[in-house]
């Protein structure tokens, strides 16, 4: 059965155990999903997002709360109150809350396929994102060859490229804070060119999560780049690995196929670096250094300077993507800090610019974006569109 997944504060790990069951397949898409599962707690501003992406989720579709804090954002979906957070629990408790979710979502989802259970309705409103009907000559929304909403949607206007001065069209939009490939709670404004990002804004640092610098987070951190390297076996037997258990892999064995896979060469170096922290082929080389027997590296404090507005530009979309989950949940919330005199979060499309603008509430149009007129090489081309395994 295909799930969505909406992660909240401390839920991230448990939610990629919850997956190493064969039953269940994480969807890249609510469009590609039947069931919508929010764990874990919200913040306020993150509800208007969740209804937008269950309004998304085709018919039938059901939803369950599990320790999820939404208020009635969700309406009367279904609540499963379970233990707290991992930290607090232990190990064997958390494991039978799990499984007990693991048997409450195989009953919705057999409920639904029956017709025993109905469908859920839509919860927001059917309205375009824009006003456009009336505006312009013909009444189209547009005002002419440039600007406007033509139909609703904001015509893009070009610009030059921060590489090579060529001049190609902007698109700024708002990706998070539930994109599959995102950091659980992330939300960026982000300006692109083809697939490159040429400015960053942070409206929503991450969200906090229970996962610390032990071994299993470390091995779940590089099951997460492993996906975005295109490699999802491999990321789905470290996975097996941070659980342990008898169909677990031997670490040693990972870590040759790992090498055997090229999967360090594949990042480029110098990627995503920052003082202290070395580069992405750095972290991801200390990853899999725990694979053979190793302690995760312990990193020093931040420069006041590294924020993710100065690491992201110039980066193609899936070098961004590598990035971002090459750092632990601590160091990626300093970098993801929010900016002192930043605009402040808008839920509209009233930006003082002439670019494109779309707001995403999670990765619902993401799709478009993944192998569109960009001029350079995509290192986890096919992930977005195949695999859904990691938060």
């Amino acid at each position: 059965m295909a799930v969505f997944v909406a992660i909240g504060e401390g839920m991230r790990d448990r939610l990629e155990r919850l997956f190493n069951d064969a039953r269940f397949v994480r969807a890249a898409s609510p469009r590609h999903a039947a069931i919508f599962l929010i764990a874990g707690r919200m913040r306020l501003e993150d509800r208007e997002d969740l209804r937008r992406l269950h309004d998304q989720m085709p018919h039938p579709r059901v939803t369950l709360l599990w320790n999820a804090e939404v208020g009635e954002a969700l309406g009367d979906a279904e609540v499963f109150t379970g233990s707290t957070l991992e930290v607090d629990i232990e190990a064997s408790e958390a494991g039978r809350s799990d499984d007990a979710v693991r048997d409450r979502l195989e009953k919705l989802w057999q409920e639904l396929a029956s017709g025993e259970r109905s469908s859920e309705p839509d919860l927001l409103h059917d309205e375009p994102p824009n006003s456009w009907e009336g505006i312009g000559p013909h009444g189209q929304g547009g005002q002419g060859m440039m600007g406007g909403t033509p139909y609703g949607r904001p015509m893009a206007m070009t610009s030059d490229d921060l590489r090579d001065g060529l001049a190609l069209d902007l698109y700024t939009a708002r990706f998070g804070p539930f994109l599959p490939m995102f950091p659980p709670g992330l939300l960026l404004e982000m300006t692109l060119q083809g697939d490159v990002i040429q400015s960053v804004k942070v409206v929503r640092p991450p969200l906090s999560q229970a996962g610390g610098n032990d071994v299993p987070a470390a091995l779940l951190r590089l099951a997460r780049l492993l996906d975005v390297l295109g490699l999802p076996v491999l990321g789905q037997r470290a996975r097996l690995a941070a659980v342990g258990g008898a169909t677990s892999v031997p670490l040693e064995k990972l870590s040759r196929a790992i090498h055997w896979a090229g999967a360090t060469l594949a990042i480029p170096r110098g990627l995503g670096a920052v003082e202290g922290y070395g580069d992405t082929r750095t972290r991801f080389a200390n990853l899999v250094s725990v694979a053979n027997g190793f302690s995760p590296a312990m990193w020093p404090g931040l420069t006041r300077s590294a924020h993710l507005s100065s690491i992201l530009p110039g980066l193609e979309w899936s070098e961004a993507m590598l990035v971002l989950n090459s750092f632990d949940d601590e160091t990626l919330s300093t970098l993801a800090a929010i900016v002192e005199g930043a605009d402040e979060d808008r839920d509209g499309h009233d930006h003082d610019s002439g670019h494109m603008h779309h707001d995403h509430g999670g990765p619902h149009d993401h799709d478009r974006h993944q192998g569109h007129g960009g001029r350079g090489s995509h290192l986890g081309n096919d992930y977005h569109g195949r695999h859904g395994g990691h938060a």
